[in-house]
């Protein structure tokens, strides 16, 4: 099942002119029967209700920052609190017409979406799942709580665990909704859809495109919606994700049962400031935020201009665009216009803003005007809502005073977050059912069939190329056992479909699986990653490739922001099923060489893996297909045609693993420790067997495998029993995580050392071309000359690489 979409030039080269789709803006008019009908008396007056919620719970937040204290109630918030006062009608309009099933992800600015939502999906659960629910969550601390505040009945019960859930979580007590481990801009509850809020800007845009995705690749009801501010507009991976939310493939090559595209709505609450900048006149030039819908697709995203301001007006919209979506239809953009009289936070003063600005959004602040209009149509009297303000404000404070009561809500205790740094829970398969696939006549299953598993053959000489099985092999028959066992497992890159993946490790795929679990995406490295964030938090498993380590810049904040943290910000209520597969390149010079393991090592909650033999591709990839935490997956381009030269029997055939952070001995010896990862395992066996065989020095080369975890004791025998330790890898030398590894040697076996440990790693330069690489990856001399040097000296040695301490000082004072 190939592409098979032709790029016709007299098609595209044909004159004419492109017409742009008329984007509505601000369009709503009221209509009192019609909304009667949608909502009912009751319905419209709720939406009020709702919004005084959200502007009493926020009003509180603000006075206990600015003040510390609200209605009696004394308490220091060290943490933050940034407020949508004002958007309210946003927030409520928004979520009054979504279910349970749709899901929304926030910003920073989120009190408001996760109030809202909940309290909507509270309205459409019966009582008997609203108990279920609050009982089985935190195996019912949370709940026990809430049930220590007045309550007549399930659902009023309910909105105290709201309230006390999310209060709790913003002021890190351990029966919060994330035992405070997210905190206010991270909180969040899923059994009601409110998903992950996201401290970064514009964060939720690629994450939320995932969870979409996982929507429509497993055929899921609900939509997705990334509410995200107007500041967001300019940033990349905000652009990234509709980008990929647009593909035209969902709908050329996607077959019509797979639904369609993505079930995303991008809401910008377009507060018209991003920190102190003005989005409006300053910052942007887009004049109407609207407008960039244009640039995505021929339906211009469907976009469109809300008033804000109007819940009703806001609730329309999102009716009519869930009608899109959920016709695979969309993505959608909306402009959804609304003020914030707080400043981006308590401390914020907003000295930016003119007084007379702020003056015109009071006299049409959407509380006052929307009570004005149901009073003006006769559903409702300001005295039945200022008796509602009272009530909903005497429960609050009951609600703050037990989230602030130090005594009897506790924060968790130290060592609680390592244990939910990682989920260490091995699946076979995230959801149950029979995964799509085609095996029957696959040519590459065949080929591998006849291939030789070792490098060598039973004489001793090496199999040629076509007939050995390869690393890269290894790689495809882990992602194909996995394909074939878990129906939710998918996989896109740059480069996945048709081509066969990078340096051909999925060449045979494409004849196996459909468009919708093996896709290309576009060339925009942030909304891959941030994808398979989304579509792993959502309950499915994603593979995701980045064509060369260096890109891994591109998608920074997705890897070390989001990937990393979801887990432990969720205190383990989300998992990540998450493989980030990355090439470490050569030959490519200096964009394209790069060896980036140390800056995944550096990030708690990231596990890494770095293969070096065919049967650990295979064996490493298939426990982290097997895992629930996020892998980046590392694998070195020097090694995809390498065979297996360490198992005496081969690469087996059949399913199996090797055991996490543990190292691997691949020679004895007793004078010198080597210890690798990487490609440079290779050129430490070849100065091991130097070092043997022309200088009569025994060295014991250990392949660590493991960057995170990473089990010390196999590394501490062999030093115990030599004494001595050098460390190489393709990494440069300043900054390495072998550099890690050596200090911690230096901690553990500090009496069993008789030298200092070395580390030897590529030149702190630029990557050179292939012709110069000898010069900078580090060589089996290199390695000698270093033992030689620092380490002890090997009599008869004559360096011929510079590997002294007094190299070290001349390139460090230099910064090289």
């Amino acid at each position: 099942m190939t592409k098979s979409l032709i790029v016709d030039p007299s098609v595209v080269r044909a004159p004419g002119k492109l017409t742009i789709p008329e984007i509505p803006l601000n369009t709503y008019t009221f209509n009192l029967d019609t909304e009667l009908a949608r909502y009912g008396k009751d319905g419209m007056v709720r939406m009020l209700h709702d919004m005084i919620v959200v502007r009493t719970f926020e009003s509180m937040l603000d006075s206990i920052k600015k003040t510390g204290s609200w209605e009696g109630i004394e308490y220091n918030h060290a943490g933050p609190a940034h407020l949508g006062i004002g958007q309210e009608a946003a927030y409520v309009g928004q979520s009054f017409v979504l279910t349970p099933d749709d899901q929304l992800f926030g910003s920073h600015r989120s009190h408001g979406e996760i109030l809202a939502k909940c309290y909507s999906a509270m309205r459409q659960i019966d009582n008997s799942q609203l108990e279920t629910i609050m009982k089985d969550f935190l195996d019912g601390e949370t709940l026990s709580f809430a049930e220590q505040i007045d309550y007549t009945d399930t659902k009023d019960l309910t909105e105290n665990f709201i309230l006390f859930g999310a209060l709790a979580e913003i002021f890190a007590r351990k029966s919060g909704f994330n035992r405070g481990l997210g905190g206010s801009m991270h909180t969040f509850f899923l059994p009601f859809g409110s998903y992950p809020n996201n401290a970064i800007v514009g964060g939720s845009a690629p994450v939320a495109n995932g969870a979409a995705l996982f929507k429509r690749i497993n055929r899921k009801p609900g939509i997705v919606i990334s509410n995200i501010g107007d500041a967001s507009m300019a940033c990349g991976p905000v652009w990234e994700a509709m980008n990929f939310a647009t593909m035209d493939q969902f709908a050329t090559l996607w077959r019509e049962e797979d639904g369609g595209y993505p079930p995303i709505l991008f809401n910008f609450f377009n507060n018209f400031y991003g920190m102190g900048g003005q989005t409006f006149g300053e910052t942007m030039g887009y004049e109407v935020l609207a407008r960039v819908g244009a640039g995505l697709n021929p339906e211009a995203m469907h976009a469109e201009r809300v008033d804000g301001i109007n819940p009703l007006a806001v609730a329309d919209a999102t009716t009519r665009k869930k009608a899109i979506l959920e016709a695979g239809k969309g993505p959608v953009l909306m402009d959804t216009l609304t003020y914030r009289f707080s400043g981006h936070s308590p401390s914020d003063a907003s000295s930016y803003r003119n007084a007379d600005e702020v003056e015109l959004w009071q006299n049409v602040d959407c509380i006052k005007s929307y009570s004005e209009l149901l009073i003006a149509n006769g559903l409702t009297t300001q005295s039945d809502i200022d008796a509602y303000t009272a009530a909903f404000t005497e429960k609050l404070t009951k609600v703050l005073r037990l989230a602030t009561d130090e005594d009897k809500c506790p924060r968790i205790a130290d060592g609680y977050i390592e244990t939910v740094m990682f989920s260490n829970t091995p699946t076979e398969a995230m959801e149950e059912g029979e995964p799509e696939i085609t095996l029957e006549g696959n040519p590459r299953v065949a080929a591998l069939e006849k291939k030789i598993r070792t490098a060598f053959d039973e004489n001793g000489k090496p199999v040629s190329k076509m007939k050995m099985f390869q690393f890269r092999d290894a790689l495809f028959e882990a992602m194909l056992h996995r394909f074939s066992i878990d129906p939710t497992m998918a996989a896109w890159g740059e480069e996945n479909r048709d081509w066969g993946g990078a340096f051909a490790v999925y060449r045979g795929l494409t004849e196996a699986l459909p468009y919708r679990r093996l896709f290309n995406s576009p060339i925009a490295e942030a909304s891959i990653v941030g994808a398979g964030v989304g579509y792993a938090m959502a309950g499915g498993r994603a593979v995701i490739e980045l064509m060369y380590c260096d890109f891994l810049g591109r998608s920074g904040d997705e890897v070390f922001n989001q990937m990393a943290k979801w887990q432990s910000m969720s205190a383990g209520l989300l998992k990540m099923p998450l493989v980030l597969r990355v090439s470490v390149g050569n030959k490519y010079g200096a964009q394209h060489s790069q060896d980036w393991s140390a800056l995944t090592a550096h990030i708690p909650g990231l596990k890494v893996f770095f293969p070096a033999t065919p049967t650990d591709a295979k064996g490493m990839l298939n426990l982290a297909l097997r895992g629930t935490d996020p892998v980046v997956f590392f694998e070195s381009q020097l090694l995809y045609d390498k065979g297996e030269e360490f198992e005496k029997d081969g690469v087996p055939t059949g399913y199996y693993e090797t055991p996490e952070g543990e190292p691997a001995v691949r020679r004895e010896g007793t004078d010198v420790t080597i210890a690798t990862y990487g490609a440079t395992l290779y050129r430490a066996m070849e100065a091991a067997k130097i070092l043997e065989e022309k200088y009569g020095m025994s060295a014991e080369v250990i392949d660590l495998r493991f960057v995170a975890p990473l089990n010390y004791e196999k590394l501490l025998a062999s030093v115990k029993k030599t004494g001595r330790l050098v460390l190489a890898s393709d990494a440069v030398e300043r900054g390495s995580f072998l550099h890690t590894v050596a200090s911690t040697v230096q901690t553990l076996a500090f009496d069993d050392l008789d030298a200092p440990v070395a580390v030897v790693g590529s030149r702190n330069g630029i990557t050179p071309g292939p012709e110069l690489e000898s010069i900078f990856f580090p060589q089996p001399e290199w390695i000698i000359d270093t033992i030689h040097e620092r380490v002890v000296p090997i009599p008869g040695h004559v360096p011929t690489s510079n590997q002294t301490e007094g190299e070290i000082i001349r390139r460090n004072r230099l910064g090289i």
